[in-house]
């Protein structure tokens, strides 16, 4: 899994996701991407499996690109636990991804087999997203 090997600080602020990607919205290393249409918080886990799923459809015949890296920290509380008492433990690492931001690039293959591949990698993630090609 994916996750920042040291950080400055343990835990972080929410913050907030909005706007539109204006870095990291056109396909720069290979030919095809698969292109985030929606805000959305991306677990390490959820970009392993898209990964996983691309690699299990380009059968050795390609370069994946993954263009996302979880380096926000979420916490979470243990359960029945009463209010107060501070902040909970580091639980898991996500990407904010922004509307417009590609995810995951291929190169190396056909038009139809990078679909296909980057189409059930879509299926994994938690939000709306669509294959795109570079121009």
């Amino acid at each position: 899994m994916l996750q920042p090997k040291r950080t400055k600080y343990r835990k972080q602020q929410r913050g907030k996701n909005r706007g539109v990607a204006s870095r990291g919205n056109k396909v720069s290393f290979g030919k095809y991407g698969l292109m985030a249409m929606e805000n959305c918080a991306l677990t390490s886990r959820q970009i392993e499996a898209a990964r996983k799923a691309i690699t299990r459809h380009i059968l050795k015949g390609g370069k994946i690109w993954i263009r996302v890296f979880p380096d926000h920290v979420v916490t979470q509380r243990p359960a029945d636990s009463r209010m107060g008492k501070g902040k909970g433990a580091p639980a898991l690492w996500i990407a904010k991804v922004r509307a417009g931001k590609v995810l995951f690039e291929l190169n190396g293959l056909a038009e139809k087999p990078a679909q296909d591949a980057l189409t059930s990698a879509g299926h994994k993630l938690p939000c709306k997203v669509r294959f795109v090609s570079a121009e």
